[in-house]
């Protein structure tokens, strides 16, 4: 049976080192941090990466796309607080410069900007040669939102009643990818790389106009990356606070159901770590979630919250 920890990625230390820093620096925020430039707001900030989707982008030799994943998992991580990304910056590292290869990458890079309404400011271009080896390369980036106080999203009014919102994700986006390579052979990679390599939804301009339309109505956002359902979910819940999604609520993916076959995984282990088909998800007032609905295209009620000690059950 797979697992993602075999796979090379435990993400129990990673949640061991996070708490480590909030101890050190408790200004350490959730999905994105917030700091006060007046009395009246906030910037958000995020960085973020693509993972080793990137080795999928060099098995298929495509990399116009990895740019946007780039951009998103940036972008939808300052929406979680409330926030508008204003600007975005990256870095790109390799051992010896392709020229072709780079342009592909930053035009991605430039063209999730543009789908996030946010500007590309800058960047650094860094050859590393001995560091990585023949074409390898890395991404980072980094984002900047605003928000005003009274706006800022953070969980804190979650109560029993409240239902989950799920967005659909537009694919695999850019977490789980060390698991899905350990699942699928290199051929098979080869077969599914146009599933494996869809951009990560950009979720910027439906969710910012539902902040538009109605101000103040969401409640919690969670976007769902690297820790699937049980570790992201549980970031926005309070204390007393059980969301219990049900799985049944949506058609999950085809490619989610082969890689959980191939990689002989159970449930637990596959919800914990790939968005199965659930890219964002909103905590609103039941009253509420008709007319927040409309706004966001093929969106669906997957859960509620409960009462209880803070927990994610996905049943």
């Amino acid at each position: 049976m797979l697992t993602y920890k075999k796979s090379g990625v435990d993400v129990d230390k990673a949640n061991s080192l996070v708490d480590w820093i909030k101890k050190l620096n408790p200004s350490i925020g959730g999905f994105s941090g917030l700091f006060p430039v007046d009395k009246s707001k906030f910037i958000s900030a995020s960085c973020d990466g693509v993972g080793t989707k990137l080795k999928v982008a060099h098995i298929a030799n495509k990399h116009d796309t990895v740019g946007i994943d780039l951009v998103a998992m940036n972008v939808n991580d300052v929406l979680c607080c409330g926030a508008k990304p204003l600007f975005f910056l990256d870095y790109f590292a390799c051992g010896k410069l392709d020229l072709n290869v780079t342009k592909q990458v930053i035009k991605g890079i430039k063209d999730g900007c543009d789908q996030a309404e946010c500007v590309l400011l800058g960047g650094e271009t860094a050859e590393m040669p001995g560091f990585y080896h023949g074409k390898d390369y890395d991404l980072a980036g980094f984002t900047v939102g605003i928000v005003d106080k009274k706006n800022i999203i953070d969980g804190s009014k979650i109560r029993k009643g409240d239902v989950i919102i799920g967005l659909p994700s537009s694919g695999l986006h850019s977490n789980g990818f060390s698991l899905v390579r350990k699942a699928l052979s290199e051929k098979e990679i080869k077969k599914y790389s146009k599933i494996l390599l869809k951009p990560t939804k950009i979720y910027v301009k439906e969710v910012l106009n539902v902040f538009k339309k109605f101000p103040n109505s969401v409640l919690g956002i969670c976007h769902i990356t690297g820790g699937g359902f049980y570790d992201n979910i549980v970031r926005v819940l309070p204390k007393n606070a059980v969301a219990v999604i049900d799985k049944d609520s949506w058609k999950i993916p085809e490619i989610f159901k082969i890689i959980q076959i191939k990689g002989k995984m159970s449930d637990k282990e596959i919800y914990r770590t790939l968005n199965m088909g659930i890219g964002m998800i909103m905590v609103v007032r039941e009253s509420n979630a008709a007319k927040i609905q409309k706004l966001l295209k093929n969106s669906i009620i997957i859960g509620r919250i409960e009462s209880g000690k803070r927990d994610v059950i996905v049943s």
